[in-house]
């Protein structure tokens, strides 16, 4: 599968970490001390579609009916992949410098892996040409809100506003709203919220089963054991686009994943 790395590719990704140190985003999307257990609760949703339809009201465009073949019945909520199939699923929430972006992604596909990006609206709005980055290199893009606030406090105006922006650039950028939902500031969506992310279009909300802690700033090589140890078959790391830490930790990880013979795989991949 190609899973190579140089201490040439480590010393350009610790450099390019460099320029994130001062202006790595402020709040992280987990509070500190938020449980990464699995989360994939509730009843199972009807079958759904990989690739869920503008929302109702953008656009004059109403979502398509799901498809009945598109998921095995899974639950609304979601924090796995099979166990049975050595893949693994390394979800990043998308905000920060683009030029850090652009690295954590080379190096993803330098080892031959994809991974799943979910956006945040704003940061879509200042970095528009990311969005067909990710697709482009056959990764995942997906919905984190539109600001990055506390989307499970809001009132149900205001959080139903918050996932319908952030679908409407995705819709602009890419012609789909994406695959997947995850709300911001929280491992898992409230009732209310998982209610208005199907409304989007959005038949699962993807939380994640390891949580490397990154926004933490804890130092690569704590970043690289949360991962290793606590990943299995059909994981979902929660990782964040931003941190220096995680730029200076992904080669260490991709190698140690290719060692395990896991294969690192988009969401929808893994889930699908």
């Amino acid at each position: 599968m190609g899973w190579v790395t140089t201490s040439d590719r480590r010393s350009a990704l610790r450099a390019g970490a460099g320029l994130v140190a001062a202006g790595a985003f402020a709040a992280a999307c987990s509070p500190p001390g938020a449980s990464s257990g699995a989360v994939d609760s509730g009843p199972p949703a009807s079958a759904p579609a990989t690739s869920a339809s503008p929302p109702s009201g953008v656009a004059g465009r109403p979502p398509a009916a799901p498809s009945p073949r598109a998921f095995p019945r899974q639950p609304v909520q979601i924090a796995h992949g099979p166990r049975d199939r050595p893949r693994v699923a390394l979800t990043f929430h998308g905000q920060g410098e683009p030029a850090v972006a652009r690295a954590l992604l080379d190096e993803a596909e330098r080892h031959g892996a994809r991974v799943t990006v979910l956006a945040v609206g704003t940061w879509l709005d200042e970095h528009p040409d990311l969005a067909r980055r990710v697709l482009d290199g056959g990764h995942d893009l997906g919905n984190h809100t539109q600001r990055h606030l506390d989307v499970n406090a809001m009132s149900e105006a205001e959080a139903a506003a918050e996932i319908a922006g952030c679908a409407e650039r995705l819709r602009r950028l890419t012609g789909s709203i994406g695959a997947w939902f995850r709300p911001s500031r929280a491992a898992r969506a409230s009732p209310l919220v998982e209610r208005l992310a199907r409304r989007a279009g959005y038949p699962h909300v993807l939380s994640y089963d390891v949580d490397s802690l990154d926004f933490t700033s804890p130092g690569a090589p704590a970043v690289t054991r949360n991962v290793l140890g606590e990943i299995r078959n059909g994981s979902v790391v929660s990782l964040h686009f931003g941190y220096p830490d995680t730029v200076a930790a992904l080669p260490a990880l991709l190698d140690e994943l290719a060692r395990r013979r896991l294969r690192a795989v988009t969401a929808t991949e893994l889930i699908g």
